[in-house]
């Protein structure tokens, strides 16, 4: 039997009691998943992304283990949920146009105290200053440093469209500008290099572009160095104190914890290691995160219809979006359907092992994004489900 045929038969067992549609955390691999993250990590902490969870029973788990301290969320909303909920330091990773939040914000010293927010033009400390609503608490402020790669004299863009600062000059002109504002403390710099972190490096089948990509992020790694190491000198002239450097992601943690100038690392697809993570050479992990459709057509020799699972991922829409088909092995899409919002055919010689009832086991394409369509995970040890858990959605909260 194959690593993956038993796993398949763990699953099968634990929720044997269980309906499908279902999903599940096998704490196995998300705890080897977790521990692989802090070796790469080489002593420096992980910030738990939580955009990549999005279960606070999970980010309790993970945190309190070694190697990982603090949260990063993805709406101001959320952070102040989380804050509310007993975590301490909540980093919001994307500017904010949320005027209600921002008035709770600077209403109340326990979140202010525990929530940073992230700015990276004047005009939003202009909308949080007209959202304050009287709420006289100082905002901690962490700055967004644009990673991407120019090339060309800046013809060629390679990177994700985030924040505008890009020089150091202009990030250390904005740190200037929240130090000469009152209400506000600038307290960190965040640097995502998405196309290191988020960017496979070994695509199956395409090994010219794999090479490509591989040439690409080698320009793109030494190139940040150098320009985040002369960003945080930069801004520490204007801030002394400045509190962290945040960079990296799920790809990189072990390029990014190598340089000096970064304090902590990002990460949380690790985590649960969805199907967009199998193509890195940097790492490996084990898919904890998983969910069940049930069979309930058997339209013909090698094929069967599940209930559902037309799940895409966000990103620009591809095949590469879709969820994969995992357990049983050797399942497909028909190209002619592909995932169904309501039942998907699924072709391949496994089909006619599979019964009207049974589970077909898939992975998401991205992490925390499996979350928005269940209310609850299941944790699976050995052969048992030994908890159930809400999701953000379980508690009542779709934050985007």
């Amino acid at each position: 039997m194959t690593a993956r045929a038993a796993d398949r038969a763990r699953y099968d067992r634990a929720t044997a009691h269980l309906d499908a549609p279902l999903a599940i955390v096998d704490l196995e691999a998300f705890d080897a998943n977790a521990a692989d993250l802090v070796r790469r990590a080489g002593g420096k902490p992980i910030r738990v992304a939580s955009k990549s969870v999005r279960c606070r029973a999970l980010l309790e788990r993970v945190l309190a283990r070694d190697g990982f301290a603090g949260i990063m969320s993805f709406t101001l909303a959320e952070s102040l949920w989380l804050a509310r909920s007993g975590f301490e330091d909540v980093l919001l990773a994307y500017p904010s146009a949320d005027r209600a939040a921002y008035a709770e914000l600077a209403g109340d010293p326990k979140l202010a105290a525990a929530v940073t927010v992230m700015v990276d033009d004047v005009a939003q400390l202009d909308l949080i200053d007209a959202s304050r609503g009287g709420g006289r608490e100082v905002v901690r402020v962490c700055l967004e440093l644009d990673t991407s790669l120019k090339l060309l004299g800046g013809r060629v863009r390679v990177g994700a469209l985030r924040s505008p600062l890009h020089s150091p000059a202009q990030v250390a002109d904005v740190a200037r500008a929240v130090a000469r504002r009152p209400g506000f403390e600038v307290v960190g710099i965040m640097a995502y290099e998405g196309h290191v972190a988020g960017v496979g490096d070994a695509v199956a089948g395409r090994p010219l572009r794999s090479r490509a990509i591989r040439l690409m992020q080698a320009a793109a790694k030494r190139e940040l160095a150098e320009r985040r190491a002369e960003v945080v000198r930069a801004v520490r002239a204007v801030v002394p104190d400045l509190e962290f450097v945040n960079g990296g992601g799920t790809g990189s943690v072990q390029h990014t914890a190598a340089e000096d100038a970064v304090t902590e690392i990002a990460a949380g697809s690790g985590l649960y290691v969805p199907r967009l993570f199998d193509n890195y050479t940097a790492f490996s992990g084990r898919p904890s995160a998983l969910f069940a459709q049930p069979v309930v057509r058997r339209p013909g020799v090698g094929v069967v219809t599940v209930l559902g699972g037309g799940y895409p991922a966000s990103g620009a829409a591809g095949a590469d979006r879709s969820p994969v088909p995992y357990l049983p092995e050797g399942l497909r899409y028909d190209p002619q359907e592909g995932a169904g919002e309501v039942q998907t055919p699924l072709l391949g010689s496994p089909a006619d092992d599979l019964l009207i009832g049974d589970k077909v086991w898939f992975r998401h394409a991205k992490a925390g994004e499996l979350c928005e369509r269940f209310d609850r995970l299941h944790l699976i040890e050995g052969d048992a489900v030994t908890a159930t858990v809400p999701t953000y959605r379980g508690e009542g909260h779709t934050f985007l």
